[in-house]
């Protein structure tokens, strides 16, 4: 028995919108009908869902997420993590490798992929560790990590401090087709400062982190990839020198995409009402000035796609306090909304750029198959209620955890139905 989604409104990156019928099949999409030629499908035998008033859109990708298993379980776990990202209405994520152990071995990947399989509700590619134990001095067996179906390489949380060591990996990457994903952080610029350098440190008595500690990787690496020939990716952009740097090495036609969280593109340190460790992330905060600049950068195509760093930690953990408590924050179950709410309900966006950045875009940043309603392609499809206005509550969180700053916003355009693999995972 397959399923017919009637009436769905969806929207192209052109923002062209239209009405239409889609039919899944096992785990395809079968059939994609317009509904404006007034005719109704046949559906008898089939599982209907009627989407009229509603957006159907290709099921969000995310390719920065943190589902803490193996090792740090009490946060989060494959199970948990897939069904917080199935309430968002992502239908494919990949998974970053500073677990415990990391994912820095063959065994390691396969049980994040047995894992998925049998407990996840959606789709979990994984991303192997660039060095060893995320510690920098040597790296790990690319090939083998590849054969057993990382999607690029990458020492998440922890900058590559190395530039020899990160010249070495990218030049080894490019001879395999493979991407490297970078989080940009100069070590020395950094220790012992829980926010940034701005407003809040200085209200508050804290050390702060300086733009600089983000942005001379950025620059350092560009220039690797530009000798090495690698695809380079840039993590969690959030400063404004970093998006100056990355526009400026597409400009010259190197091989450089990046990322934005949703929290970077709607908060800055100016927003943070007082010492409460949920807002504290890593990239922190930055100034007005860098959230503009993200926001620009966004736009205009320096920065290609959207993520959400989604980095769930205990009550326990985030009760210790800005300067001991770990840097993270949730982001799967309000990334749409969030980004619904401020910038296409105000006009700022179309509903079509939006979506593009959340689906079609990662979809071809990293030459994934996924993120179309085109007919034969997997059966990923979110069905969201662009009308609806609700609170975002603690109580509701799927998450194992529940850091988050927004709990108490008041959001517009929420996932109501999603569909991984022609299964309707999430309701």
């Amino acid at each position: 028995m397959g399923i017919w989604i009637l009436n769905g409104l969806t929207v192209d990156v052109n923002n062209v919108q239209a009405k239409k019928h889609i039919l899944i099949e096992n785990d395809k999409i079968a059939q994609v009908v317009d509904a404006a030629s007034g005719s109704t499908p046949q559906t008898e035998g089939h599982e209907v869902i009627d989407a009229a008033g509603k957006l159907v859109t290709p099921g969000f990708i995310d390719m920065h997420v943190h589902l803490r298993e193996p090792g740090f379980e009490h946060k989060e776990n494959i199970a948990t993590g897939t069904r917080s990202a199935a309430r968002g209405g992502f239908t494919t994520i990949a998974c970053m490798p500073n677990t415990r152990p990391v994912i820095d071995t063959v065994d390691t990947v396969n049980y994040i992929l047995d894992k998925a399989a049998t407990e996840g509700v959606i789709r979990v590619i994984p991303y192997g560790t660039i060095t060893k134990n995320q510690l920098g001095r040597e790296l790990t067996d690319f090939a083998a990590l590849k054969e057993a179906g990382v999607i690029g390489y990458t020492d998440d949380g922890v900058g590559v401090q190395s530039a020899q060591m990160m010249k070495d990996a990218m030049a080894l990457a490019a001879s395999m087709d493979m991407p490297i994903i970078a989080h940009c952080e100069d070590d020395t610029l950094v220790v012992g400062a829980p926010v940034s350098e701005g407003s809040f440190a200085k209200k508050h008595g804290l050390k702060g982190i300086p733009n600089e500690s983000e942005a001379i990787h950025v620059g350092r690496d560009i220039l690797l990839s530009e000798a090495t020939g690698v695809h380079y990716h840039v993590c969690h952009v959030s400063t404004e020198q970093s998006v100056r740097l990355i526009r400026h090495a597409k400009q010259f036609g190197i091989k450089v995409t990046a990322e934005v969280c949703p929290h970077h593109l709607v908060l800055s340190d100016e927003d943070i009402p007082g010492l409460d460790a949920n807002w504290k992330m890593n990239p922190p905060l930055r100034t007005p000035r860098d959230v503009q600049a993200v926001i620009e950068g966004l736009e205009d195509g320096t920065i290609d796609i959207i993520v959400t760093d989604h980095a769930p930690h205990s009550e326990e953990e985030k009760a210790k306090g800005m300067m001991l408590a770990p840097f993270g924050i949730l982001g799967f179950e309000t990334a749409f909304s969030l980004l619904y709410t401020k910038f296409v309900l105000t006009g700022q966006w179309t509903l079509g750029f939006l979506v593009d950045r959340m689906t079609q875009k990662p979809a071809d940043v990293f030459g994934l198959p996924y993120g179309t309603l085109e007919v034969g392609r997997a059966a990923d499809i979110t069905i969201v209620d662009l009308e609806t206005e609700r609170e975002v509550l603690k109580d509701e969180i799927v998450s194992r955890s529940k850091n988050t700053p927004f709990i108490g916003w008041k959001l517009q355009g929420w996932p109501v139905v999603t569909i991984a693999s022609g299964k309707v995972v999430w309701s």
